[in-house]
Order: C-alpha cells, then structure tokens, then sequence
C-alpha cells in the first residue's frame, strides 16, 4: 500500500514536468537545467518547512489559520525568487522556457513535501494520497510556472525586471494557493478543478510562446544575415548602416570604430549560430560542435571592454540587445 502511496502522491506532478520537457520542440530548457531547477525547488521546500515549523511554534498560531494566509505567501514566494533569479540572469529567453523551469522547481517543492507528509501520515486514507498527488502537487507546480509565465511577460512588456513584474506575479501565484489551502469546494472538486486549469492554461501558453518564438527566428534571421552580408562584403559604406557606421568616426577614436565593426560582426555570427541550434533542434538533429565558439566569445568579450558602455550605445539601433538576445548568447555559450 505504502508503494501506492507513493506512486500517487509523487508521479503527477513528475509526469506534467515532463510532459512540458517533451513540448519544448526547440530544447530552450536541456535536462540538466532542468533537473537543476528541480533540486533547487526541493531545497526552497526545506527551507520553507523549517520556517513554517519555526512561525507556527512562536505566532501560536492555528495551523489551518497558518496554512491559508501564511504559509502560500511564504512558499510561493521562496519559489519565485529561484525564478527571478534565472530571468534576472537572463537565462530565460521565452515563457516555454519560463514555464518548464517554472513547473521542475513547483515539482522538486512538492515531491519534498509529499515525502514528509508520506513519513508523518503514513496510516492515512487513499484518498489523500490522490488530493495530494493530483491536487496540491500540482497545485505547486503550475503556481511556479504561473509566477514565472506572468513575471517573464510583464518583463518583456515594461523592459524592466522590478516590483512591478514580480509584485503581481507573485500576488496572483500566492492567492490560487491560498484559496486552494482553503478548500471553499471540496478537496476531491478543489483537485478537479486544479487539474481542468492550470496545466491547461500552462500548454496554452506553451502554444503562443511557440509561435511567438518560430516568428522572432524568422524575422531576427533575416535582419542578421543582411546585416552580416553587407559587413563581409566590404561594400558595406554603400548603404545607409554603413554610412551611420562611418559617421562614427566624428565622435570615436578610428581604432575604436574598427573594434566596434569587429564586434558587431562577432555579434552576429553568434546570434546566427544560436538561431541555427535553435532550428536543429526543432528537427532532432545534433549541433556539430563549433572549436572556433570560445575564441569567439572571448574576442566578443574583449572588444565589449573596449568599446565601453558609449560604444555598445552607439550600435544600438543595428543590435537591439534585450533580453532575447541575450538569453542566446547564454544558450550558445552553456
């Protein structure tokens, strides 16, 4: 029975983690990344219990009490730092993205807490074990990803990554938790009503993302080759981005415009080298690995010190460099 148990209370939450893996037909997330995020969702569990043992035992307070206006601020919160922290690094490019990490570090919280609750009820009913594998587990998990789904959008659309992206996204996450601890249908319904939504919404967002992220390949490829072809083919004063280009020399040391054409140049190679990865992926084919890439991108780095913050903005209107573009330059370099 303890087996059953078990299986119940942990599989749902593993297989929807990995039901969204397997969705990501461009593997912005790899296994390991995964699997980290998953550790760390374990780890903010820890903590977390620790804590509300800790604020139980000195607030004298109800544990039903606690567990409804408390204890969901508290846990979702410790969860969306782990995610702040990924997109704040800009290791998150696209809400799939946001969201398998979101959902591995939603299963590794609630894999821990059903494994202390499996220690402490272990006589309990059969029933529990289904409210808890298939209710508040994945309650957890699409709380993570929901958190990071709406952090990652609002960041997206203000350009920034401040209280106004994380404040509601973490208000929205902390509140289904809430109302789902205070079971207004019944917790078999509560678990239903978990189960008819969240992942639901989840994949649709996987959807749109997908589709958001097929359209920039698209589009950012043909700017980038363009610009690339023009840079190579040494015609490149011919055109308007060449003109701009020289007309640099009237406010940049020459050796500087110089730098600041190789590194545009590096720039692009890379960001095309990242999109074509991103399209064999998408097909199931292996990248061949590039020897030249470090050299790259220690020269990228070189030149980046060398043309200093003025020089980074005065490429700014051929190098839109946000968060997207970024976060490829961090896949290829990984």
């Amino acid at each position: 029975m303890i087996f059953l148990h078990v299986i119940l209370s942990l599989a749902p939450v593993v297989l929807l983690a990995l039901l969204l893996q397997l969705l990501d037909s461009y593997k912005l997330v790899r296994g390991e990344a995964a699997a980290t995020s998953l550790i760390k969702g374990a780890g903010a569990a820890l903590v977390c219990m620790l804590i509300n043992m800790l604020f139980i035992r000195k607030l004298h307070i109800e544990v039903t009490l606690y567990a409804r206006y408390i204890a969901p601020f508290l846990e979702e919160g410790a969860k969306a730092l782990l995610v702040y922290g990924l997109i704040r690094k800009k290791q998150v490019g696209f809400l799939v993205d946001a969201a398998i990490h979101g959902v591995a570090m939603g299963a590794g919280f609630a894999v821990i807490e059903n494994i202390y609750y499996l220690y402490s009820l272990a006589e309990s009913s059969l029933m529990i074990w289904i409210i808890r594998g298939f209710g508040t587990a994945v309650m957890h998990a699409s709380c993570t990803a929901l958190f990071a789904i709406l952090c990652k959008h609002l960041h997206d659309r203000n350009g920034r990554l401040g209280i106004s992206c994380w404040g509601p996204a973490w208000f929205v996450a902390a509140l289904i938790h809430s109302a789902f601890n205070h079971f207004i249908l019944s917790p078999l319904l509560s678990t239903l009503v978990i189960l008819a939504i969240l992942p639901v919404f989840i994949i649709l967002v996987y959807e749109y993302s997908e589709r958001s992220l097929r359209k920039w390949l698209a589009l950012s490829m043909d700017e980038e080759m363009a610009m690339l072809e023009i840079i190579l083919s040494g015609r490149f004063t011919e055109s308007k981005f060449g003109q701009y280009l020289l007309s640099l020399r009237d406010h940049f040391p020459p050796a500087v415009v110089v730098d600041l054409l190789c590194y545009l140049r590096i720039y692009l190679e890379l960001a095309m080298r990242a999109k074509g990865i991103l399209l064999l992926r998408q097909h199931g084919l292996p990248a061949q690995p590039d020897t030249a890439l470090r050299e790259k991108f220690n020269e990228f780095k070189y030149l980046e010190k060398s043309i200093g913050r003025t020089g980074k903005l005065a490429l700014v209107p051929f190098m839109r460099i946000r968060d997207r573009e970024l976060w490829q330059l961090y896949m290829l370099e990984k």
